[in-house]
């Protein structure tokens, strides 16, 4: 598989590649006269892309091998649409996909019978899909000459003309499907944390934490619609319900790779210690708010203190002791060199 640089990409395949969500998605989102024909225990996720290196930027694929219940084997073939638009051709790229599939599945010695491909196009645009599904859309053809053209129909699953309440799946698929429907939307930000909800209780399990991160990345990567600050929260709102020690560990996954949009800042500027000093910068200030959400207010003293930290180290340690100390007194009594005082 290439590298994935494309947050949409990248997100799309992260989620569609654990077997579990993929084969949730199968049952909820194809037709139920295709389920029925399907194995879907047999689910085996291929590793393969063929997608033209040129249109990495606009489509991402996944292709699954599955054992049909009568004989044989099939394929399902996904193909995501990043863009906020529908491509007019997207019936000839399938149509090139799926002749490579066959190609490979003909070294691979899989000869005759070739397996039957399912295509499926996954798109997330703003406005709904108004392209036809069938090949032959793509020509206007003089009576007689129909013969002469292949054809074929490829499913489509448009995010835009699903609402809400019809979005199916267990958690990490409708998690998912919620976020990539309104990852372009202007009021992501209030969205947010009722898609966050969905996971609280998965945090508990190290899948769910991961997940999570998943779900983080995507959203400072791939949206300008919701700032830092606004996912901090959602995030801190969630955890806070489940409390323990589930906290501290999804809180140091935040601070070293939830909160980017710091460090791409650095990167895209080339300037290695603006990278260092934004990510300090994020965890001093998560640090000063898990006290004051914990404890009350925190007084000036100890945030010009914490401001002055330059450990991120020292600082993900105090997070610990925030997050786990039943008062500020006891917080207070197990860091050495702040003041104890709110």
């Amino acid at each position: 598989m290439s590298d994935i640089t494309n947050p949409h990409d990248r997100f799309f395949k992260e989620v569609l590649s654990r077997k579990e969500v993929a084969r949730d998605f199968i049952l909820h989102y194809l037709p139920a006269d295709i389920v029925v024909l399907l194995d879907v225990d047999s689910l085996e996720i291929r590793k393969d892309s063929f997608v033209d290196k040129e249109l990495l930027e606009r489509f991402s694929d996944l292709l699954y091998a599955v054992n049909l219940k009568d004989k044989g084997s099939a394929y399902v073939y996904m193909l995501f649409e990043h863009k906020s638009f529908s491509d007019p051709l997207i019936s000839l790229q399938l149509l090139r996909y799926m002749a490579r599939i066959w190609e490979q599945a003909l070294k691979e010695g899989k000869a005759r019978p070739l397996p039957p491909i399912i295509p499926l196009v996954i798109y997330h645009g703003r406005v709904k899909w108004k392209i036809g599904l069938e090949f032959c859309n793509l020509f206007d053809l003089p009576e007689g000459l129909e013969n002469f053209v292949p054809n074929f129909q490829y499913m489509l699953c448009d995010l835009s003309s699903y609402s809400d309440e019809e979005i199916k799946g267990a958690v990490m698929l409708k998690a998912a499907i919620l976020l990539l429907k309104h990852i372009f939307s202007e009021d992501l930000k209030d969205r947010f944390p009722k898609i966050l909800k969905l996971l609280s209780k998965l945090v508990e399990k190290q899948s769910g934490l991961e997940y999570l991160e998943t779900i983080l990345r995507y959203v400072v990567s791939g949206s300008d619609k919701i700032k830092e600050e606004d996912i901090k929260s959602a995030v801190m709102e969630v955890l806070r319900e489940k409390g323990g020690d589930i906290m501290p560990t999804v809180a140091e996954q935040w601070i070293e790779q939830g909160v980017q949009q710091g460090v791409q800042q650095g990167m895209q500027q080339g300037m290695q210690q603006g990278m260092q000093q934004g990510m300090l910068l994020d965890a001093r200030d998560m640090l000063i708010e898990v006290l004051t959400e914990r404890f009350g207010s925190v007084s000036s003293e100890l945030s010009e203190q914490i401001k002055r930290i330059d450990s991120r180290e020292r600082l993900k340690d105090l997070l610990r002791q925030a997050l786990r100390a039943k008062s500020f007194d006891e917080f207070g009594q197990k860091v050495e060199g702040l003041p104890n005082t709110r």
